[in-house]
């Protein structure tokens, strides 16, 4: 069967059922049908969050289709629970872009999915669409101030940074031409489209502690400068209180439930190669209030969405996970090793050899954090016995624990062993995380520590350009906040097409991004944009609907 014909055989459990195997009453439920409720904030018990076992799943470099990070948290979240640990699985909110374009939704995969798959992976309970009208409501108020004549701020529109955001890959957004039509349609000028995912407001609602919080990062939204150079925020154009009204429910995190009954809260969704790539900080907080284990993954490769999740979000959060979960696939080493995507469900032992030094980096760098290490080989049935021979003993000499997982096919009994040696991991963790860089560090040694330590680089090289925004952030006053690169998620350099482990390689940025909001510097690298494309067959093509209202094609 289908992965939309797995979740459609299943028959759900009410999800005050679900909500009562966490000891949660039917009256903080706030129902969005019969299977999914929104959680009040108050259920956060900061005590339980300092004892909870945070487990992190992230992976190596991903082929186009991805690795199955998700479905390897579904799966090992079942599998704790089979073993009689209370885990919660805490993940992000799937975008529209990819489920209509290449890579398909984000409900995982086989028999370790959550439900329901449909409402997930589309509208949901409206969180993408509170974000996209916050964001275009400050869109339209900066527009509507340069127009005005009474309360007019002096901005410069040349300098206005604030894009719109729309959940869907649409290229011919990118750049555009805004106000168009006289008098009446404003003040023309030049601006563009970002895809949701990459919109400020979506990594500031996953980085608040709070409605309060959420309010006053929305107020310290930079939007521009005046003609006298001066900087503009949310909170001059009086922006943030109606923004944030918007947001009221979308801040309260999610309650689902995977195949096997098992509870999972679903909260946000920013892009780990354009932002920080990670669930919110209150859905994860929520999780470990109410569970022994959470279950959490991070966007595209450990060199992305792990440091991110680390450097920027644990460090906000005061958060440390008690073990890193490093999802590789057989088919995926292959292709660094050279096999075209076309041929990677032939075997081939010397291709998979030749790209296992992508796995060591991806170690290497995970290891510098100071966290006990765990591989997931996601298991895929076309995976050979002497591959699968081949990985095991490779992972043994670099002596990191390896499990292979069968959570695709079998749910939680097919990542039990991967379940064993994360529960052995998280028991022996010393400590808190070790960050790769202080924030007091300049902008610059903040990206080196980065390039060097996770990607592998040997320099960061700037253009004029980003060299003359970078120093202007720092006069700004925001030299100590964290950097967040924005760079390709198919290598470790700022090149899409050098897979495997590249060496001697320069990261170069071409301009920075900043969001004063959320509190991070964005280092652009190399060709990476905040609005994707389509490509040649998207998904989109194959998805319908019967007159029953059955949905097919949906992945």
């Amino acid at each position: 069967m289908t992965d939309i014909q797995i979740a459609q055989s299943v028959k759900e459990k009410h999800i005050r059922d679900i909500a009562a195997g966490l000891s949660i009453s039917e009256d903080h439920l706030e129902y969005y049908g019969s299977n999914k409720a929104k959680l009040p904030l108050n259920l956060i018990e900061e005590a339980s969050v300092k004892e909870g076992n945070l487990i992190l799943v992230t992976a190596i470099t991903p082929t186009p289709a991805g690795e199955g990070k998700t479905t390897t948290c579904i799966g090992l979240g079942d599998a704790l629970n089979l073993r009689k640990k209370k885990a919660v699985i805490v993940l992000r909110e799937p975008s529209l872009g990819p489920v209509f374009g290449i890579k398909g939704g984000a409900a995982g995969g086989g028999w370790s999915q959550v439900i329901p798959m449909v409402d997930i992976n589309l509208h949901f309970t409206g969180d993408f669409h509170a974000i996209e009208k916050a964001n275009n409501l400050l869109a339209a108020l900066i527009d509507n101030n340069i127009q005005s004549k009474t309360r007019n701020l002096g901005i410069d529109p040349r300098t206005v940074i604030w894009k719109r955001c729309m959940d869907m890959n649409d290229r011919g957004l990118r750049h555009i031409v805004a106000a168009l039509g006289g008098k009446a349609g404003g003040i023309p000028r030049e601006t563009g489209f970002n895809i949701t995912a990459a919109s400020e407001i979506m990594a500031i609602l996953c980085l608040s502690n709070s409605l309060e919080d959420l309010q006053e990062k929305c107020g310290d939204i930079y939007v521009g400068d005046t003609w006298e150079g001066k900087p503009v925020y949310a909170r001059d154009l009086k922006a943030q209180g109606a923004m944030t009204v918007l947001l009221k429910d979308a801040i309260k995190p999610n309650l689902v439930q995977t195949l096997e009954g098992n509870p999972a809260i679903i909260h946000g969704g920013p892009f780990a190669n354009i932002a920080q790539g990670t669930n919110s900080i209150l859905g994860t907080k929520m999780g470990m209030s109410l569970g022994e284990f959470v279950v959490t993954e991070a966007g595209f490769g450990a060199d992305l969405g792990a440091e991110k999740f680390l450097n920027i979000k644990c460090r906000q959060a005061n958060l440390s996970p008690k073990a890193i979960v490093l999802v590789a696939t057989i088919r995926a080493l292959k292709y660094h090793g050279g096999k075209k995507l076309a041929e990677l469900t032939e075997e081939d032992v010397e291709a998979l050899k030749a790209g296992m030094p992508n796995l060591e980096r991806h170690v290497t760098s995970l290891q510098s954090f100071g966290l006990p290490v765990v591989i997931s080989v996601n298991a895929f049935s076309t995976d050979t016995e002497a591959e699968k021979k081949v990985l095991l003993e490779h992972c043994k000499k670099l002596n990191v624990p390896t499990a292979l997982s069968y959570g695709w096919a079998d749910g939680g009994k097919g990542c039990t062993d991967l379940a064993d040696l994360v529960i052995d991991a998280a028991a022996s963790c010393k400590g808190a995380f070790k960050p790769t860089y202080q924030l007091n560090d300049p902008i610059r040694t903040k990206m080196e520590k980065i390039c060097r330590t996770i990607y592998g680089a040997t320099n960061v090289i700037l253009t004029n350009v980003a060299n003359s925004q970078m120093k202007r952030f720092e006069r700004m006053g925001y030299g100590e906040l964290p950097v967040c690169i924005a760079k390709t998620q198919k290598s470790l350099s700022d090149d899409e097409k050098r897979l495997g482990r590249p060496k001697n390689f320069d990261i170069n940025i071409r301009e920075f991004e900043i969001a004063t909001g959320a509190g991070f510097i964005i280092p652009i690298a190399g060709n990476i944009l905040r609005m994707p494309g389509l490509p040649a067959t998207p998904s989109a093509e194959n998805i319908t609907i019967d007159k029953e209202g059955t949905i097919s094609g949906l992945f």
